[in-house]
C-alpha cells in the first residue's frame, strides 16, 4: 500500500516515509548522568537516528541538557502521568515527548503541555500499549485487542486535536505480533500521522528478534511505519543492529548482506566459523553488496549467482566467485583474508 504521511519534524528528522528511522532507548538509570550520557553516544555511533529516555521525576530533567550536549541525534522524554515533567522537559530542549493526554489529568494540563510544545515545534508522540488501555476501552473489547489499541490511540489523537494540535507521532505497541501488527494496520487507515512501529515487552535477544522482525517486517513491507525500535532485554546497542538488518533484508536500508547455507553432510571446512567471521569482518563496511558463504559447490556459484562476491567450500579449502564466475582457490585458513579483499575491490 502507499500511505500518505502527514510529515513531522523530530529534531533534524523528518518522519515523512522517505526513510525508515531508527530509534532505542537508554536503559541506564535516570539518575546516572555520566552512564546516561556515554550510552545515549555509544547508540549514536552504532547508527541509532532517534533516542529516547525516560524521565520519571524533576531529576531527571538535568538529563536533557547533558545528552544533548554530546550528541548530534534527536532526543525523546518518556513520561508518564505527571504533565508538569513534561513542561520541564520542553524547557530544557526535548526534541520530542512521549506521552498519552488522557493519562495527564484534565484539559487545562493537557492545554498547557500542548501550548509548550507549540511555541517550540516540538511533536507529541502518543503511546499506547496493552497495559495502558483506558477502563471502558477494556471493558468493551474485554482485553486488549488490536481494535482496543486502535481505538485508544485515536482517542488520545482526538484530544490533541481539541487543542488544535496535530505535530503527532502514534505508537501502538503490544507483545503479542498478531495483535500488534493488526492495530498498526487499523491505524494506519484512519489516519495519516507517522507511525512509530515496535513489539512491546519482545524479550531477551533470540526471541526479541524474531518477534520484532517478524511484526515490525510484515509492516513495513506493507509501507506502514515511519520509525521502529527494536525492543530487547539486551545492551541496546543490539537493537540498532537488529533494526539495522531488519531494515537491509527488505530494501529499506543499504549495506552488505549475507547469504549463507546451512551446511549437510558435503561440506568440508568449517563454514559456520568462516560465516561468522566474515560477518564480523563486514560490520564496518556499508557497501551495497550480497556475500555469498556457501558449504559447496552444489550450493556456491550456482544458487548464490545472485551474489556480488562468495565462496564455496572444498576439501579444506574453498573457490572464490565474483558474479558467478570463478576466481580462483584459496585454502581453507585464508578464506577470511582474501575474501575481504576482494570485497575491498568492489
Amino acid at each position: 500500500m502507499v500511505r500518505k504521511v502527514k510529515p513531522v519534524n523530530v529534531g533534524n528528522c523528518r518522519l515523512d516515509g522517505s526513510h525508515i528511522y531508527i530509534q532505542s532507548m537508554l536503559n541506564t538509570r535516570s539518575d546516572d548522568i555520566p552512564g546516561s550520557v556515554a550510552q545515549a553516544l555509544a547508540l549514536e555511533q552504532a547508527g541509532c537516528e532517534i533516542v529516547r529516555a525516560a524521565i520519571p521525576d524533576m531529576d531527571a530533567i538535568s538529563l536533557i541538557p547533558a545528552i544533548k550536549e554530546k550528541i548530534s541525534i534527536p532526543l525523546v522524554a518518556d513520561i508518564h502521568f505527571d504533565y508538569r515533567l513534561a513542561l520541564e522537559a520542553a524547557a530544557a530542549g526535548i526534541d520530542k515527548i512521549r506521552i498519552n493526554p488522557g493519562n495527564i489529568g484534565d484539559m487545562d494540563r493537557v492545554r498547557a503541555v500542548v501550548r509548550a510544545c507549540q511555541e517550540k515545534n516540538i511533536p507529541i508522540r502518543i503511546g499506547v500499549n496493552s497495559g495502558s488501555l483506558e477502563k471502558e476501552i477494556l471493558a468493551k473489547y474485554g482485553a486488549p485487542t488490536a481494535e482496543a489499541l486502535a481505538e485508544s490511540a485515536m482517542g488520545h489523537v482526538k484530544i490533541l486535536e481539541q487543542c488544535d494540535f496535530n505535530n503527532i507521532v502514534i505508537s501502538m505497541k503490544s507483545s503479542d505480533v498478531n495483535t500488534m501488527i493488526d492495530a498498526y494496520r487499523i491505524c494506519a487507515q484512519q489516519c495519516s500521522y507517522p507511525l512509530h512501529l515496535g513489539v512491546t515487552e519482545a524479550g531477551t535477544e533470540r526471541m526479541g528478534l524474531i518477534k520484532s522482525a517478524v511484526g515490525i517486517g510484515a509492516l513495513l513491507h506493507d509501507g506502514i511505519g515511519e520509525t521502529i525500535r527494536v525492543s530487547l532485554t539486551e545492551d541496546p546497542v543490539q537493537e540498532i543492529l537488529a533494526a539495522k538488518d531488519i531494515l537491509k533484508c527488505i530494501g529499506k536500508r543499504e549495506g552488505p548482506q549475507i547469504v549463507s547455507c546451512p551446511t549437510c553432510g558435503r561440506t568440508r571446512i568449517d563454514l559456520v566459523k568462516t560465516a561468522k567471521e566474515v560477518e564480523a569482518a563486514l560490520a564496518h563496511i556499508e557497501k551495497n553488496i550480497k556475500v555469498a558463504i556457501m558449504g559447496c559447490v552444489v550450493n556456491g556459484p550456482g544458487e548464490a549467482r545472485e551474489a556480488d562476491i562468495g565462496i564455496a567450500g572444498g576439501e579444506n579449502c574453498a573457490v572464490l566467485f565474483r558474479h558467478g564466475e570463478l576466481l580462483r582457490k584459496i585454502p581453507e585458513s585464508d578464506i577470511v583474508t582474501e575474501l575481504m579483499q576482494e570485497i575491498e575491490k568492489l
